[in-house]
């Protein structure tokens, strides 16, 4: 009888030791927590979107800042993502304070980001705007309330920490986002120039089809978190009641396969000059609707992900954090005079007019002084980074951010950390049209923010002959 017990136990040990070998790493003290913290505003409140006297009349689903929070032992770090257009530089600087206070999470470790929703309401971006946005007491209300939310879900992921396993993969999905911008017969780049539109050439730019999933399960096999980056603009439902947009249905649909417990955090990567419109195909791309369709089809890639998901190596968390001076494109007085013009005669000036007058006015405001945009960079180990940019990011330049970056996975969130404009790449600035005309930075700028984008990332990644884990490299807040 002993031998034969004896055999048992063995063999059941050896399944053991077979089934952890087959299971993702389980991070050196890695742990992460997540907390979803709703943040639907009031009634009435204008939509960012799609302004309009009657404001919000709904909610068809829920918004949220969704938090996961990331501590392996000596460092933590939050990621922030919230169902909104964008989260506004003042908001996040008060935000990362009461994450502080509350947690002794440094601020300079805390990634505030939006998954730039048009269907969600409209924020205080203390702009030349303010008469539209600002100035109303329910937007004012409404922003002042968000930092206090923010710091409330970093504060509850925080007391969910769970040790975890780490895996990722990457998909790939090249027919859901495409270009906005395309040359014309007439030797001019169009924007949105619409379907079947036979003056159409091609596409100025390419896409990013590289979808990122980073998936974190606990000890138990339990999902925890499934963290999905993709470049393309959330813009398809219209109307006056909040919605997620397609980030929504995605969240959903990983939730009916994985279970409601495990949160989906999306954050979109650079897609400044990207949208859903297939100009070649003639069906109707716009409401709940096509949010459902582009939603479903993300959440069918990130699903085929899963089975490419690889474990990550143990390794400790990276953080840095620089603001870059971005000059500002001239303005005349002229064209200072212009714009107080455009904005008195309010919706009678065209859409074009009214662009290039918010722009003058914003750039004239800053009497001469450059912005200051932060570039973030976070590093998971030897073969995870996520590059947060502020703006709306042109495609070329997080492309050309990945290509560069010595880590095997690399994830661009755009709308990062406060947003003050689009970004285009310097060859946009000749080209013209709507984001070059709405850009509040000067040519190059996009190109400044990629050069401190790669410089971190090579700071926080391991020398190639580097056995072990990178070394924290960890810059206070600015």
């Amino acid at each position: 009888m002993l031998p034969s017990k004896l055999a048992r136990h063995t063999c059941r040990f050896v399944l053991v030791l077979l089934a952890l070998a087959s299971a993702p790493a389980l991070a050196d003290g890695l742990r992460v927590g997540t907390a979803a913290v709703n943040i639907n505003p009031p009634m009435g409140i204008p939509l960012a979107g799609y302004y309009s006297p009657r404001g919000c009349e709904g909610v068809l689903e829920d918004l949220y800042a969704k938090v996961a929070v990331l501590d392996d032992g000596q460092t933590q770090a939050a990621m922030v993502v919230c169902d909104l257009i964008t989260v506004p530089r003042h908001t996040v600087v008060e935000a990362r304070k009461l994450i502080e206070q509350q947690t002794k999470i440094p601020g300079s470790h805390v990634m505030i980001s939006a998954t730039h929703t048009h269907t969600g309401p409209a924020v205080n971006r203390k702009s030349a705007r303010d008469d539209l946005d600002g100035g109303n007491e329910l937007v004012n209300k409404y922003t002042a309330e968000l930092p206090a939310k923010i710091a409330q879900g970093v504060a509850e992921a925080l007391q969910r920490l769970v040790p975890v396993r780490t895996s990722y993969a990457r998909g790939h999905e090249d027919r859901l986002a495409f270009t906005r911008r395309f040359w014309m017969k007439d030797g001019t780049v169009g924007w949105n120039p619409g379907k079947n539109n036979p003056n159409i050439i091609r596409p100025v730019s390419p896409i990013d089809p590289e979808v990122g999933v980073v998936y974190f399960q606990a000890a138990d096999a339990k999902p925890v978190l499934t963290y999905v980056n993709y470049a393309m603009h959330a813009d398809t439902t219209g109307g006056l009641k909040c919605w997620p947009d397609f980030p929504g249905v995605l969240a959903r649909r990983l939730a009916e396969y994985k279970g409601a417990e495990m949160m989906t955090m999306f954050a979109n990567g650079a897609c400044g000059n990207l949208n859903h419109i297939n100009v070649g195909w003639s069906d109707r791309q716009h409401g709940p609707e096509e949010a459902i369709r582009l939603g479903t089809i993300l959440a069918g890639n990130v699903l085929k992900t899963y089975m490419d998901l690889k474990p990550a190596a143990a390794g400790t968390i990276g953080v840095r954090s620089e603001l870059v001076s971005l000059p500002l494109p001239p303005v005349t007085e002229e064209e200072i005079a212009e714009a107080r013009e455009v904005v008195k005669r309010g919706p009678q000036a065209a859409f074009f007019e009214q662009v290039k007058a918010y722009q003058v006015l914003d750039v004239a405001a800053r009497q001469g002084q450059p912005w200051e945009a932060e570039v973030q960079v976070l590093a998971l180990g030897r073969e995870l980074a996520w590059v947060a940019l502020s703006g709306e990011v042109f495609v070329e330049l997080g492309l050309s951010i990945k290509a560069a970056s010595p880590f095997p996975q690399t994830h661009i969130v755009e709308l990062a950390n406060g947003s003050f404009s689009y970004i285009p790449n310097r060859s946009a600035y000749a080209e013209g049209n709507y984001e070059v005309i709405s850009a509040r930075c000067a040519e190059g700028s996009g190109e400044l923010m990629v050069t401190a984008a790669i410089r971190m990332l090579a700071e926080l990644a391991p020398p190639a002959n580097q056995a072990g884990p990178p070394q924290k490299i960890i810059e206070p807040p600015h």
